[in-house]
């Protein structure tokens, strides 16, 4: 029975560490995620200094959770963490996106392939609220320059024609990206229609405004006679 109480000791010490590692990921994916949140918040109020201060501080904790986890993969590949991360790969992208940056890729954002995808495909959200922001004060090519990256993120998304336990889900973020990005692009051409009509409405009001209108006609009584 010696041994027994060996064996009990030796998996209690192994839960103990690993319930430590499990308590201390889920506190920094919390943070990550807040973080994450900030950075995309501060890109749609054209705060930089903001963004990229909550960027940098995302991106030490998303290299600490990976670290801390080394020991650990099934509490890396977990769903609290590949999500804190997913949202890591969606802020930096989104800031990317808008500020007419380069795409950061998988080695620069160390993120899984499937993490990496639903966390793209979450951006498209991102810049439909950015296109709309521009909307408000008329057309834009911006808007067009958004929605074309939008168009390119969808077009990679579904070509990933595998299965949801490979992909984590992909196919479902997939017909939400689609769905958001018809209805960004009937948003956008209902402003450009409204622009036209604006500007024609606009010119005709000059045209008619330089000319000389005819005199109004004399008013008559019913008898025929003039008033």
């Amino acid at each position: 029975m010696q041994k027994l109480e060996e064996i009990s000791e030796q998996i209690r010490k192994t839960f103990d560490s690993r319930t430590a590692a499990r308590d201390q990921a889920l506190a920094q994916a919390r943070m990550l995620t807040r973080h994450c949140s900030q950075a995309i918040r501060a890109v749609h109020r054209s705060e930089e200094d903001t963004m990229r201060q909550q960027l940098a501080e995302a991106s030490q904790l998303a290299e600490t959770l990976r670290t801390s986890l080394r020991d650990y993969p099934d509490l890396y590949y977990a769903g609290y963490t590949q999500d804190a991360l997913k949202e890591f790969v969606e802020a930096n992208v989104t800031c990317a996106l808008i500020r007419g940056e380069a795409l950061p890729g998988l080695d620069a954002l160390k993120a899984e392939p499937a993490t990496y995808l639903n966390g793209l495909a979450e951006v498209v959200g991102e810049l439909r609220r950015r296109c709309l922001d521009i909307l408000r004060h008329g057309y834009s090519d911006e808007a067009e320059r958004l929605l074309t990256q939008m168009d390119d993120i969808y077009a990679v998304l579904v070509t990933m024609d595998y299965p949801d336990a490979i992909t984590n889900g992909l196919r479902r973020q997939t017909d939400v990206a689609r769905s958001i990005i018809e209805k960004t692009r009937g948003d956008i051409t209902f402003s450009l229609r409204g622009g036209h009509l604006a500007e024609a409405i606009s010119r005709l009001s000059a045209r008619l405004g330089g000319e000389n209108l005819p005199d109004a006609p004399t008013l008559t009584r019913f008898g025929g006679k003039d008033e």
